[in-house]
């Protein structure tokens, strides 16, 4: 039976597709549940209290990291899944979840281990995240993992090659990478997600960006989605127009563009699920994408994305410590591949038990796993350098 207010075409955990490894129903619990419990109390969860967003974690005390980019993103997705009356505990399990696979030192991280990859099948984060929970988690005595539901784990994976696909599909039929060769979608609750992280990291990359000095408010004003609220704020709170009322003048332009945003999800959803008319979960999956902004809200959230990546992803002072942080990825990635031996007994035993393509994985795996601050030095320890102070 479908819990209390949830929607038919809403994921039921009594209908769960299962977990790899059977194991019987918790008693105090329902299955997705179990799943956010089990992702909080991993390893993996607790590492990203010291992974980057966008600002390195030695660069200030008050940025996001990875941890509280992901609580925010549990916290949007909730509370816009209360509304279309999808599964809230899925969606909080997912937003917990999708960053566990992200390097250190952020997206530069990240193409820098793809780089040092490339000829071995390469690194993408969102399947990284995949195999923290698939396989690389070690908590229970029987099996490699968290020993999620389906469904988180298809949350998970918002990206797929059809390499990987056709990969997946080999090692689990009809599993999580069916979906990819077949071009169908995933449930409400993983739309609901993806979109939740979109709103989150452009929201908090502009609050970390003024706080940071490195954009303004001024350069702002270019921005239709902020400026709008930006002026209401400032109409309603006139005294936030001195100086010592910016940051509040920031914190509330900010807190009515992320409302905004919201109902503009949930209207537009809605619309998007009467027209479709799903009766069940399988019928979101053959529908187009339902869970997204207004055409209008869409193209002010692009402009937005544009205006982040042109004067704060690009900006000179994060390009220069980017640079630093992929040579540190580099020189670890070279380091390993030439000596095992130097990493986590675990790592080195897996990685001489392989083959050539088993042993990159698994230096890929260990430098993903990595905090950035214990990249650094362990860094320093290989090279005598520090290229991140």
């Amino acid at each position: 039976m479908q819990p209390p207010g949830l929607a038919p075409y809403a994921c039921d955990p009594a209908d769960t597709r299962g977990r790899r490894h059977p194991q019987s129903a918790a008693p105090t619990r329902s299955e997705y549940q179990r799943d956010r419990d089990r992702i909080v109390h991993s390893t993996a969860f607790r590492r990203l209290v010291y992974k980057t967003q966008v600002f390195l974690n030695h660069e200030g005390d008050l940025f996001r990291t990875r941890l509280t980019h992901s609580l925010e993103v549990a916290q949007l997705g909730r509370s816009i899944a209360r509304s279309l009356r999808i599964n809230e505990d899925l969606v909080e399990a997912i937003s917990l979840a999708h960053d566990l696979g992200h390097t250190p030192f952020g997206h530069a991280g990240q193409d820098a281990l793809h780089e040092c990859m490339a000829a071995h099948g390469g690194f993408e984060h969102n399947l990284q995240s995949l195999r923290v929970v698939d396989e690389l988690e070690e908590c229970y005595p029987d099996y490699n993992g968290l020993n999620l539901t389906f469904e988180t784990r298809e949350g998970i994976l918002k990206h797929c090659s059809r390499a990987n696909a056709e990969r997946m599909e080999a090692l689990e039929p009809g599993g999580i990478g069916q979906r990819f060769l077949q071009r169908g979608q995933p449930s409400l609750e993983a739309q609901l997600c993806n979109l939740a992280d979109e709103i989150a990291y452009n929201a908090h990359d502009i609050d970390d960006g003024v706080r940071s000095g490195l954009i303004t408010l001024s350069q702002l004003s270019e921005v239709p989605l902020f400026e709008r609220y930006r002026a209401e704020a400032e109409r309603d709170h006139p005294h936030l127009a001195a100086p010592a009322g910016q940051r509040r003048l920031l914190n509330e332009a900010i807190r009515r563009m992320l409302s905004a945003q919201v109902y503009d999800v949930i209207d537009a959803t809605n619309a998007a699920i009467a027209q479709s008319a799903p009766a069940q979960v399988d019928d979101v999956r053959r529908a187009p994408p339902l869970v997204a902004f207004s055409a209008e809200m869409r193209a002010q959230s692009q402009g937005l994305k544009r205006f982040l990546f042109q004067n704060l992803y690009r900006h000179p002072q994060v390009m220069e410590t980017t640079g630093r942080a992929q040579q540190v990825v580099r020189d670890l990635f070279a380091a390993y591949t030439d000596s095992p031996e130097a990493m986590k007994p675990r790592f080195a035993a897996r990685a001489a038990a392989g083959d050539e393509v088993q042993r990159m994985r698994t230096v890929a795996d260990f430098i993903a796993g990595m905090t950035d601050r214990f990249a650094v030095r362990e860094h320093e320890r290989l090279t005598g350098q520090r290229l991140l102070s």
